[in-house]
């Protein structure tokens, strides 16, 4: 009787200890200030269905998600730009990429006497960047926008201060459209800006852009959207002039879904196909393969199967778009090479 009271026991006490060490599962991660609106709600709506898990993030821009998951500071990291060879050559042991959701980036402005959504092509978005158009009137804004009176205004660029995903995506972009861009500035987390202001995440540029007229910058879609700030179309390859939208996202991974790497390292800007917006991307979070904490690799698997399945109906509301299925299935697979005991 005393040894079935002594099973009883230890078997309540266990089941205790358990319900303790389960309500003690927490996972910080860093990184892409991009998806950050998303990852918030995914990490908010799942501590609803699992209140033992408790997911933080901190959105420090990609370049210090990278830094920070390669130090093994934080337990994953987000990216919008994938890791380079040489950054994956630097980590402790193998970092996986995983798509979460497609956004978009767009060029945001502040010209207060214009009402009507500017259209920019490849070539004229990176003369801005590049500092060789200087004037909002300038004849080759001036051209793509016909029947828009346009002020002599002095352009203001606003870039990311900090090493960001979002500028990967930006001047992946632009390396494409201009020669010029590829050659003098190329394609980071972070580069050598000819000209402008610099901003610490979306946040900043969107704030910089704001507060002054005659402004321009790049945001992702739902920052510009939060902060109501003009927005305009940009030129595809088609030659179409297509403004962000979940639609236009979705197309320009089309072509992207047919020739996705095994590791998911794939760029989609100035995708191919009508309807396709060209400064579109994936994001990525990171995780390492074979992690020492055995528990939150688990959960970080489980979590990740529900962002990437139940999680994606939060997509649209917040601006990006949900991955292909195609996509899914492929990632699925990856996340069982992840060891999780």
């Amino acid at each position: 009787m005393r040894l079935h009271t002594l099973a009883i026991t230890l078997t309540a006490a266990c089941a205790l200890v358990t319900g303790v060490a389960a309500q003690t599962i927490k996972i910080n991660g860093a990184g892409a200030t991009f998806p950050y609106p998303i990852y918030s709600k995914w990490f908010s709506e799942y501590n609803k269905l699992h209140a033992d898990v408790q997911i933080n993030y901190q959105s420090i821009g990609s370049g210090g998600g990278i830094q920070q998951v390669t130090k093994q500071t934080v337990f994953f990291g987000a990216t919008d730009g994938p890791m380079t060879p040489d950054q994956l050559t630097a980590a402790p042991g193998k970092i996986m990429h995983f798509p979460t959701v497609l956004g978009a980036v767009v060029p945001v402005y502040n010209i207060p006497s214009v009402k009507t959504e500017l259209k920019f092509s490849g070539a004229v978005l990176a003369d801005i960047f590049l500092g060789k158009i200087t004037k909002w009137n300038d004849p080759a804004i001036a051209k793509l926008n016909v029947g828009v009176t346009l002020p002599a205004t002095d352009i203001t660029v606003a870039h990311r201060a900090d090493g960001s995903g979002t500028t990967y995506i930006f001047v992946d972009y632009l390396a494409k459209v201009s020669p010029e861009w590829k050659s003098k500035v190329g394609v980071a987390n972070s580069v050598n800006w000819p000209t402008g202001v610099g901003g610490r995440g979306n946040e900043g540029v969107a704030g910089l852009v704001t507060q002054t007229p005659g402004a321009i910058g790049y945001v992702e879609l739902i920052y510009a959207l939060q902060n109501k700030i003009a927005y305009g179309s940009v030129q595809n390859a088609e030659g179409e002039f297509v403004r962000a939208s979940v639609p236009a996202v979705t197309a320009a991974a089309a072509e992207a879904v047919k020739v996705m790497p095994a590791d998911f390292r794939v760029s989609i800007t100035n995708a191919p196909g009508k309807g396709v917006y060209p400064i579109s991307s994936f994001t990525w979070l990171l995780l390492y393969e074979n992690a020492k904490d055995k528990a939150q690799a688990k959960t970080m698997v489980d979590f990740v199967k529900w962002a990437l399945t139940d999680g994606q109906k939060y997509c649209a509301d917040l601006g990006y778009a949900p991955l292909p299925e195609a996509v899914v299935k492929l990632e699925m697979a990856a996340l069982a090479k992840i060891k999780i005991s």
